[in-house]
């Protein structure tokens, strides 16, 4: 029994790991989107070296569609960020750079646009981010 164990072990410990291939990004698993997808809250997306997974919306103040409004207002997006042998989790501002690392990240689009009256479910937001 005690072999049986100390076989178990080692495998145990790997199948927990995150994919990590060398140089390529860390990543939990799942497909991850080709570079210039956009992406829903959850899915990762290739972009240049790194791999961006759009965790939350904890803002949209957005202006809605069809009215007028004094402050245009923004979208704040906690995004993760998965380089090579590393992890970062940043809030992003559409429309902003975000210096990580030596990337500067857009969160370049966040859709649908509001409308006056209407929550967005978190399942319907889509993501688009680019690299500088």
């Amino acid at each position: 029994m005690r072999y049986g164990i100390a076989l178990i072990l080692p495998m145990a410990a790997l199948a927990g790991c995150a994919g990590y291939a060398g140089d390529a990004p860390i990543v939990d698993g799942g497909p991850v989107a080709a570079e210039g997808s956009a992406v829903a809250l959850g899915q990762p997306v290739a972009a240049g070296n790194v791999v961006l997974t759009p965790m939350a919306v904890i803002e949209d103040s957005r202006c809605a569609m069809g009215t007028q409004c004094v402050w245009a207002g923004r979208a704040v997006v906690t995004t993760r960020i998965d380089g090579a042998g590393w992890r970062e989790t940043v809030d992003m501002v559409a429309g902003e750079s975000t210096a990580v690392r030596d990337y500067g990240i857009i969160l370049a689009h966040v859709a649908p646009e509001r409308t006056a009256g209407g929550d967005i479910a978190a399942g319907d937001y889509r993501f688009l981010f680019m690299v500088e």
